[in-house]
């Protein structure tokens, strides 16, 4: 992955392979695993006022962010979990601007940081388990009215959202020179 100095999008925009191949599954699977890890280690040490920092203007402060990845990562285990057992079921998306908003995108990052860690834990074992025809198995995506999204697609997807929202903390980091 490349860097870019766009605060918005300090890796780059998302780009996948509709189709991957066995290497670049277990890529995407192993930085899904490693999430957990990397996010502590990357507020390790942040004081209040630091998770209370906007990673950039008009953005979400560093725990907003701290927040919204394991619930959007919740969702993803959950959609992986339909698209295993359901024929193309259609998910609910939701409104994480909305959600950041809420009174628990205030606690303590611990939460979600636990969170994160059991998520992911059960997340990753389902994705090891998958078999060469689980990988085409679909669900609909109300965002995305071209077509059914493939699990495929959601590992992909959500190995560059971890990268995403991680590289928004350590790039603020670096910015303001705030030591790990």
């Amino acid at each position: 992955m490349s860097t870019t100095t766009d605060l918005q999008y300090p890796i780059g925009r998302l780009t996948h392979v509709m189709s991957a191949n066995d290497p670049m599954r277990r890529t995407a699977i192993d930085e899904i695993a490693a999430l957990p890890a990397r996010m502590r280690e990357a507020v390790a040490g942040l004081t209040e006022a630091q998770l209370d920092t906007p990673y950039r203007p008009g953005g979400w402060t560093v725990r907003q962010v701290v927040h919204h990845v394991p619930d959007s990562h919740v969702h993803a285990y959950i959609r992986l979990k339909l698209a295993l057992t359901e024929d193309a079921p259609t998910i609910t998306p939701y409104d994480e601007k909305t959600w950041a908003r809420l009174a628990d995108s205030r606690l303590p990052v611990e939460v979600s940081l636990t969170l994160l860690d059991s998520v992911h834990a059960r997340w990753v074992a389902l994705c090891r388990d998958l078999k060469a025809s689980d990988w085409a198995r679909t669900f609909i995506h109300p965002e995305y009215p071209e077509g059914p999204r493939t699990i495929d697609w959601l590992v992909q997807v959500y190995a560059w959202h971890s990268n995403h929202h991680l590289a928004h903390i350590t790039s603020l980091r670096q910015r303001e020179g705030w030591r790990t």
